[in-house]
């Protein structure tokens, strides 16, 4: 099954994701984020983080893992290659609006951008809610996400 693919869009960049799983999803969503920035191929490290990120929806759960990723990349030059993704089970219902959080906990490895060795690409600034979607097609989940550069 094919990971990801681009989406011709003018002045930004974007992808559509699918996975197995909704862990697979933001997986590969990730991964193919970090292709637009640079050829992960080529990036070497033993770099490793572990973050975790919550939200209210898996839509905003998905743009703030991205989003999580970009602050990583920017800060530290982080390029993830391997990520391993578990998604924790919704707490109680927030608010009034009965909507139940979801939780990330991710263990990203990969390794340190060099521009003397690692091809730029794109410069992302952000992943934005612009006609993001997450839904599930039969039993196999499908995303697309727009990308601020």
């Amino acid at each position: 099954m094919k990971k990801y693919g681009p989406i011709d869009i003018s002045g930004d960049a974007g992808l559509r994701i699918w996975g197995e799983g909704l862990p697979e999803l933001f997986a590969n969503a990730a991964e193919g984020m970090f292709n637009l920035i640079t050829d992960v191929s080529n990036v070497t490290g033993p770099e490793e983080r572990e973050i975790a990120v919550s939200a209210e929806s898996i839509e905003d759960l998905l743009i703030k893992w991205l989003n999580e990723l970009v602050f990583l990349f920017d800060t530290y030059g982080l390029v993830g290659k391997e990520f391993s993704i578990d998604l924790l089970p919704p707490h109680p219902p927030l608010g009034k609006g009965g909507q139940e959080g979801v939780k990330l906990k991710a263990k990203i490895s990969g390794g340190i951008f060099n521009p003397q060795v690692n091809e730029s690409r794109l410069l992302i600034k952000a992943a934005t809610y612009h006609s993001l979607s997450v839904r599930k097609n039969n039993s196999k989940w499908e995303a697309v996400v727009i990308f601020d550069i």
